[in-house]
């Protein structure tokens, strides 16, 4: 276990793990150097570290002329960090080290929107994690579709389990006694891609996750911005158009009945049936089109195909220039299952949102897609358990 830090000592201990973390292989007298601490309180705080498991010694540095310096890193391995993705259809999980390498996963089905069976397999899930290894564990981070209250763990409002009110935090620090972090899965996503996609340059960041549904996680500064309301990125459920299409929240008209997976998807199926030269065109049923059908299309130049994904690319950048003119964000970045259509989607959608951002904002932000290529939520989820129990968020 972690030693504990008297309250005026915390933010020394932060900003020395930090130091070492993001800067190893280093001295103490470097450490000092980059936080402005005394090197006296460095050696004290080095110490426990070292007590702690969270840094060790690994060799001389090379001399300035004086004595060779002790060189310091923190282990990747030191503590386990558990991370959970709540999904439309399965719960994710994976035992991550402080680098956000996956050292166990696992992957459990959920049999439609059964709120109360969620929680029993979740249950299930993150007692199968804790048994992984013999390592320390750090704490649990949550991903879970909905509005979520980080600051105390309660799921406002979760549509597709029906949770309204959850607790979630409480419930599981209660069952399991660990620290325990719940976030928004697109707002994990965007702390995900943050902290562990080597985004070195960023201090500040909307991540767009573009899947089934679509929503944006906003880091300003290293932390996530989830709004007085705590719905802050809510702009799958912005309405854009008067399209009739009902969305899961139940309104018309959302982005996510446009751009989604699930709404391109759709719109091929009822499209297929018009278009005999495409091959879209199945002679069964075009229930018989998924994503990955799709995507064999998109990609051989189907016509249909492009037609109905660069449509939902002209769509969510158009709704990206109104986060560019709102937020003045500089770095946009996309992640989802719809990034797997590519360069020709990307480049619709940066078309789109310069058309309808600023001249002068658009042309100073930049749009690409996540580094990370799966997993991001749960990682995220694992990044917020290391910002809020270690401090370790990288450097800037």
């Amino acid at each position: 276990m972690i030693a504990t830090i008297r309250p005026t000592h915390r933010l020394a201990h932060s900003l020395v793990l930090r130091a070492i973390y993001d800067h190893s292989p280093i001295s103490r007298a470097e450490v000092a150097r980059r936080t402005s601490l005394t090197r006296t309180t460095v050696s004290e705080i080095v110490d426990q570290l070292l007590a702690d498991g969270l840094t060790e010694e690994i060799g001389r540095g090379a001399s300035t002329g004086g004595k060779q310096p002790i060189l310091l890193q923190v282990p990747d391995d030191a503590r386990n960090l558990l991370g959970i993705e709540i999904g439309d259809r399965s719960l994710i999980g994976a035992v991550v080290n402080l680098r956000g390498e996956l050292r166990g996963r696992l992957e459990v089905p959920l049999d439609g929107p059964d709120g109360a069976q969620a929680l029993e397999k979740l249950d299930s899930l993150i007692g199968d994690l804790l048994a992984h290894d013999g390592r320390p564990v750090l704490g649990l981070g949550i991903g879970t579709p909905g509005l979520v209250d980080t600051s105390t763990g309660v799921v406002r409002w979760a549509v597709n389990l029906d949770w309204r009110g959850l607790a979630l935090g409480d419930r599981l620090r209660e069952r399991w006694g660990l620290p325990v972090y719940v976030a928004n899965d697109s707002h994990a996503a965007a702390l995900g891609e943050h902290t562990f996609g080597g985004h070195a340059t960023s201090e500040s960041m909307v991540v767009v996750k573009v899947g089934r549904g679509i929503g944006a996680g906003i880091v300003i500064e290293g932390r996530l911005y989830a709004g007085e309301g705590l719905g802050a990125g809510e702009i799958g459920h912005s309405a854009i158009a008067d399209n009739q299409r009902i969305c899961r929240c139940g309104s018309t008209g959302c982005l996510e009945t446009l751009a989604s997976t699930r709404a391109v998807v759709q719109h091929a199926r009822e499209l297929a049936p018009h278009a005999p030269d495409s091959a879209l065109h199945l002679p069964d049923s075009s229930d018989g089109i998924d994503l990955d059908v799709l995507l064999h299309a998109f990609e051989s130049g189907d016509d249909l195909a492009r037609e109905v994904v660069l449509a939902g690319a002209r769509h969510l950048g158009r709704t990206l220039g109104t986060v560019i003119g709102t937020l003045s964000i500089r770095h946009l970045v996309l992640v989802g299952e719809m990034t797997r259509f590519g360069e020709p989607w990307l480049t619709t959608v940066r078309r789109e949102a310069h058309r309808s951002a600023l001249a002068l904002l658009a042309d100073e932000t930049r749009i690409e897609i996540g580094r990370l290529e799966s997993d991001l939520v749960v990682l995220g989820a694992a990044a917020l358990v290391m910002t809020h129990e270690l401090g370790l968020v990288p450097a800037r």
